[in-house]
């Protein structure tokens, strides 16, 4: 048994506010004396560290109360509480860590200046460079020729609102150029690109399946950094949060993704997203 002054002292918090947690009932000692002194076992020491755990996140006394009230007769529970807290918490970092490397790389001082012709054409030629034999063909089937495919695409890069996304999404028009004109790879890079997004989607499908908040956190991750390579982008954090509203929002997108991967599967990765970077859902 200690006293209140031994529990002070082993653990920083003062002897006033454990005599505040005994009045409340938060925290009760194992023992009072007759002399009117209190007494802590070990049961008792156990259950102020998980408070102090509660305090570090900022939980109020009143839900720390209620946590433990609701789970005094199944320890994991309340594991499983502060998991689901710290999970929050991290959460709400990784935005605001990435936020900041944005400012520090100074991506907060967008361009929304249109694209130049010269910016256009060298995009153009750039794509029609590296595109493959087959895709070519498929274009002219399109459009009936290379020179109305170029057309459509120059008149594409007039879209005034298309061109400020794709600059909010690299930080400048110039990092959005130098992206579009970094080679995609060959083919074969091209289709492991490919066949790691179908693994992440699957990731995700399997973290929905058996509500793993762990696995759905890394498949974000692991999203992320996919993307960054494929894109050629420093930050993926505009972009994902963009695809999470496209996948809560886009009905077609939504048919499309379930099928192929499970219902509910699409609004679970946009749900993710939003999670992995402590954003509201606003569906």
């Amino acid at each position: 048994m200690k006293t209140v002054k031994e529990v002070s002292e082993l653990t920083g918090i003062s002897i006033r506010t454990l005599r505040y947690y005994d009045e409340i009932d938060l925290l009760k000692p194992a023992k009072v004396t007759e002399a009117g002194y209190r007494l802590y076992d070990e049961s008792s020491l156990k259950k102020l560290r998980q408070i102090m755990f509660f305090r570090e996140l900022e939980v109020p006394l009143s839900e720390i109360k209620a946590i433990m009230k609701n789970s005094e007769s199944d320890n994991r529970k309340i594991l499983e509480t502060q998991k689901m807290m710290l999970e929050m918490k991290r959460n709400r970092l990784n935005g605001i860590i990435e936020l900041i490397s944005d400012v520090l790389k100074g991506e907060d001082k967008m361009s929304f200046e249109t694209f130049n012709k010269d910016d256009i054409q060298k995009i153009i030629q750039h794509s029609l460079k590296i595109m493959s034999e087959e895709d070519k063909k498929i274009i002219i089937e399109h459009y009936g020729d290379i020179e109305k495919f170029k057309e459509s695409v120059a008149e594409g890069f007039k879209d005034e609102k298309a061109c400020e996304h794709l600059i909010k999404i690299y930080g400048s028009k110039e990092k959005a150029v130098e992206a579009s004109l970094k080679s995609t790879g060959t083919r074969e890079e091209v289709t492991e690109q490919k066949n790691e997004m179908d693994l992440i989607y699957k990731q995700f499908a399997c973290a929905m399946e058996s509500s793993d908040e762990d696995m759905s956190m890394k498949a974000v991750k692991r999203l992320g950094e996919s993307c960054k390579n494929l894109f050629k982008m420093d930050n993926a954090r505009v972009l994902l949060l963009e695809m999470a509203k496209d996948y809560l929002n886009h009905s077609q997108l939504e048919e499309d993704t379930d099928k192929q991967y499970g219902k509910g599967v699409t609004k679970y990765i946009g749900s993710a997203i939003y999670r992995y970077y402590g954003v509201e859902n606003l569906e």
